[in-house]
């Protein structure tokens, strides 16, 4: 797949965003735990993707959007990955749910570990809300992007005071 990056200033650290011809292929925050190598990409900061994805995250985080639209194209990522990405997509803002709770809605209960590992990688941190999913009794259990980011996330959503 050919990816053009960018990059955007957020009130959390720099993000780097990908994207094919087809849609947003990644966001990341700088040195988040998964994030490809983007140096190999192009940056195209035209990219009509880039562009979208740039200015809904901006909307984001000043409080004026909760969701986004931008088109999502998948570079990378497990058939089971992909349904869990998806399935994260429904948790709305200013709500949790658990890995658990995840796994059940997959209808696979006893997967919640494998619903975990396929949280941390999910490749558009914030746009795909996996900073959503907390542990057992709501604890606030990892982020890729670090639990410091994942806390203000859900504090600038309301789900935390």
């Amino acid at each position: 797949m050919d990816l053009k990056c960018s990059h955007i200033d957020t009130p959390l650290g720099t993000m780097w965003l990908a994207a094919s011809a087809q849609g947003l292929a990644g966001a990341w925050f700088e040195g988040q735990k998964h994030q490809p190598d983007v140096s190999r990409w192009p940056l195209d900061p035209e990219n009509p993707h880039l562009q979208q994805a740039s200015a809904e995250l901006q909307a984001y985080f000043s409080g004026q959007r909760t969701s986004f639209q931008v088109p999502l194209a998948a570079a990378w990522g497990t058939p089971f990955q992909q349904a869990v990405w998806k399935a994260l997509q429904r948790i709305r803002a200013g709500r949790t749910t658990s890995y658990g709770q995840l796994a059940a809605q997959l209808k696979r209960p006893m997967a919640s570990r494998a619903v975990g590992a396929a949280v941390g990688k999910n490749p558009w941190s914030v746009i795909v809300p996996c900073h959503r999913v907390v542990g057992a009794q709501g604890a606030l259990t990892g982020y890729a992007g670090g639990l410091d980011r994942k806390v203000a996330l859900l504090q600038l959503e309301g789900a935390l005071l």
